[in-house]
């Protein structure tokens, strides 16, 4: 599993901001980064910063969300759709997307399961949990 440093997920996508910018080809992942980032504008101003926002500590505790952590929250499942792994994942959230009628806020519940099953499995020292993840998801569903 691929386990990057604070500071290289930052880089990561302070540099795909920095291509699409240059007009610079992207490879792999950055493609769907990019995806992630353009439907956040939000966070743009935080992109063109690195000098400022490289080593920012968000503290929720303060109320704050660290854009970083979003922006891979999204990629991550981004990824989990486009291989349909865990089973299953593809066909919830377009479930999710239409009953709550847009894409963007399915992808935020679906997000909240997904930090929600991480927990779990790292507060009780276990593997992830699928089962756990797609009932969390299928709250949000009819019936």
């Amino acid at each position: 599993m691929f386990n990057p440093s604070r500071d290289q997920v930052r880089q990561f996508f302070f540099g795909v901001w920095d291509k699409y910018r240059n007009k610079q080809p992207l490879e792999g992942a950055e493609t769907l980064a990019l995806i992630v980032i353009l439907d956040h504008p939000e966070y743009h101003g935080v992109l063109e910063n690195p000098d400022r926002y490289q080593d920012r500590d968000y503290l929720p505790e303060h109320g704050e969300t660290n854009p970083f952590l979003h922006l891979s929250m999204h990629l991550a499942l981004a990824e989990q759709v486009s291989i349909d792994q865990p089973p299953g994942i593809r066909d919830l959230l377009e479930q999710l997307s239409n009953k709550l009628g847009e894409r963007m806020a399915a992808e935020h519940a679906a997000i909240d399961c997904l930090a929600e099953m991480i927990w779990q499995a790292q507060r009780q020292g276990t593997a992830y949990d699928a089962g756990l993840y797609f009932e969390c998801l299928k709250k949000g569903l009819p019936g």
